[in-house]
């Protein structure tokens, strides 16, 4: 008997789904044990009581996690991105006046109408 003689398409349909349930499982782990070990608001001990609820008992764990924590997360990773930017500007050399002026540029030669331009500007002037 051949293996794919028993399987029928819901069986794939539900195979598929169990593996794509997995696979989102396996990244809500990874997202919390990295934003534990970010974390600079908590020290050592906590971490590792955070870390030995989450292995003992995952499903509850992470989900506690996410639900105690998830509006910190989103924090953590604005600032995270932010600093990233930062760090990029500090090495590629940004400038706002740069970016005004080839603001300025592309509104001189029609490529920009007045409220993209404002838009846009503001967006510089402010970060």
């Amino acid at each position: 008997m051949t293996l794919g003689s028993e399987w029928n398409f819901g069986d794939f349909i539900l195979a598929t789904l169990w593996f794509f349930l997995l696979f989102i499982w396996i990244w809500l782990l990874i997202t919390v044990f990295a934003d534990i070990f970010r974390r600079h608001d908590i020290h050592g001990g906590v971490k590792t009581l955070w870390i030995i609820f989450v292995i003992v008992l995952p499903y509850l764990g992470v989900f506690v996690y996410l639900i105690g924590q998830g509006h910190g997360m989103a924090e953590r990773n604005v600032q995270a991105v932010n600093h990233q930017r930062e760090e990029l500007r500090q090495v590629v050399g940004y400038s706002a006046a740069d970016e005004l002026e080839k603001l300025d540029a592309l509104k001189a030669s029609g490529k920009l109408s007045d409220a993209e331009y404002q838009q846009l500007r503001s967006k510089v002037v402010t970060g």
